[in-house]
């Protein structure tokens, strides 16, 4: 008989989340902290949820959980810098994670910021930062997709990369 969790009957139920995010553990993600300022607020957050989808133009998509009231900055400033962590970065990580519980400028003491084009603070020694308008903003389940068009990419450090797997920090 066919185990549910790794193939469910034909017209069941999708399978529980727990089980999605178990599998979804065993992929090997970039860790990027994207951050948004303007007149809704300033904010950043880490996610392995980011993903270029073109070069021409140059666009990217992060996915943000639309149950944090808080993430509608991104959407509400029209802009957002996505910046990619270097090995050297765990904290920074855990900070924008929510790891401590730290408020929003705590967790902007962890690093040294600056702005390219779009007011977004963009981390000093990123691996690389790409500053972006958002285009387009999809509500899919419990995330919005956002998409942005690179208008500015940020001085790149060749650095170790940080990566997210089985539910550790990894280097790479």
């Amino acid at each position: 008989m066919d185990d549910f969790k790794t193939r469910p009957p034909s017209g069941a139920a999708a399978i529980p989340s727990q089980v999605y995010r178990d599998a979804m553990s065993r992929f090997a993600g970039a860790v990027n902290v994207v951050t948004t300022e303007g007149p809704a607020g300033r904010r950043g957050v880490t996610v392995s949820a980011a993903v270029s989808i073109s070069d021409d133009p140059p666009t990217v998509l992060i996915c943000l959980n639309h149950n944090r009231a808080e993430n509608r900055m991104f959407a509400e400033n029209g802009c957002f810098a996505v910046n990619v962590l270097s090995g050297s970065d765990v904290e920074l990580a855990r900070a924008f994670a929510g790891e401590g519980r730290l408020e929003m400028e705590e967790r902007f003491a962890h690093g040294e910021w600056h702005t390219l084009e779009t007011g977004s603070p963009v981390l000093a020694g990123a691996r690389a930062s790409l500053d972006c308008v958002v285009v387009d903003v999809q509500s899919v389940h419990t995330h919005d997709i956002i998409f942005g068009r690179v208008i500015a990419v940020g001085e790149e450090n060749d650095g170790e990369a940080l990566v997210y797997l089985d539910r550790q920090y990894r280097s790479v």
